[in-house]
């Protein structure tokens, strides 16, 4: 029936009628907050390109970690910024590298245990030239040895599984790097740590701020060859029934506000659990555009998350955690 008798108007007249009737929400458990651990003690270093982001050492990361489980917060990514770098990422498979020393300090608090803790399994943070895989040079040129790579991200993987990570989440984009592993998680006896793949990480202009953040920027060349082009679609749905067929049980994708087409159309697609990464770019623009007075900050912040979750993510990566958590 036409207007006057259909009104659409009728169901948004007030707060409770808008809420009784709302497609989509936003709660703090469908959050997960990212933590850069470094070095240290007492340290809290702010990252100059991110406002309210800061590298952690340990005790100070249990404390953010504490405080995220009182906000009802669902879980943590968690990030490390090693002692020392070399060529095969030595410190990200080191039982007592950074992350791993993170991980059993956030076991022994009854806050912080009730947290997903995951964690990320790439090198670009712990080797010397920067890329997320061994490096093979000769003269001028370069390439990324997908294979070779495969070895020292399961490594590292295991490692992080022994120390605690409920969730390791593969971030490198190398491929067969789910099956590789898959296996070695189940010879090591944790075949029941599931693997959250990073299933269409696209080579994005919006990553910078994390490389300050992360200390991760490569030293020559850029990651195109291994991290998607951001015009490809239909070649991103292949990486993710491909990550799921090695045995990927959970997929991200990464970034989430320019790709938020790819977030709907893997949702119509894959019927398993799907995050979706607000980026450092995204999350940096938005706070730029708060301090100069162009956007009101809790409602660009919160629409922002929702359009997210709109999309079809059931989780979202987001540095706005911790801020949106205290709102919602």
């Amino acid at each position: 029936m036409p207007f006057p008798e259909i009104r659409l108007r009728r169901l948004r007249r007030t707060e409770s009628l808008r809420a009784l009737v709302r497609e989509t929400t936003l709660n703090p458990g469908d959050l997960i907050y990212p933590l850069f651990i470094c070095p240290g003690e007492g340290v809290r270093n702010a990252v100059s390109s991110m406002p309210g982001v800061f590298n952690l050492s340990v005790d100070e990361a249990v404390r953010d970690a504490e405080e995220a489980a009182s906000l009802g917060i669902g879980g943590l990514l968690l990030f490390g910024l090693p002692d020392s770098k070399d060529e095969q990422a030595t410190g990200a498979w080191d039982d007592n590298g950074i992350v791993q020393r993170a991980l059993r300090a956030l076991k022994q608090s009854a806050a912080a245990r009730k947290l997903v803790l995951m964690a990320d399994v790439c090198l670009c943070e712990y080797t010397s030239h920067g890329h997320c895989g061994v490096v093979e040079q000769s003269g001028d040129t370069y390439e990324i040895d997908n294979d070779p790579s495969l070895e020292l991200l399961a490594k590292t993987a295991v490692s992080l599984a022994r120390a605690g990570a409920d969730i390791v989440a593969p971030s490198d984009m190398m491929d067969g790097r789910v099956a590789a592993i898959r296996r070695a998680l189940d010879v090591d006896g944790n075949s029941n740590t599931p693997i959250l793949s990073y299933a269409s990480k696209f080579a994005s202009a919006f990553y910078g701020p994390f490389r300050e953040a992360a200390d991760s920027a490569p030293q020559f060349g850029d990651r195109r060859s291994y991290q998607m082009d951001g015009a490809n679609l239909r070649e991103a749905l292949r990486e993710i029934e491909l990550d799921l067929a090695e045995g990927a049980d959970m997929i991200l994708m990464k970034p989430a506000m320019p790709y938020l087409d790819v977030v709907h159309a893997a949702r119509e697609r894959f019927g398993v659990p799907m995050g979706a990464y607000q980026v450092s770019g995204e999350y940096s623009m938005l706070q730029a555009a708060f301090e100069k007075g162009w956007l009101e900050r809790d409602r660009a912040m919160l629409e922002s998350l929702l359009g997210i979750r709109r999309a079809g993510a059931d989780f979202i990566v987001t540095y706005f955690a911790k801020a949106a958590a205290r709102l919602l």
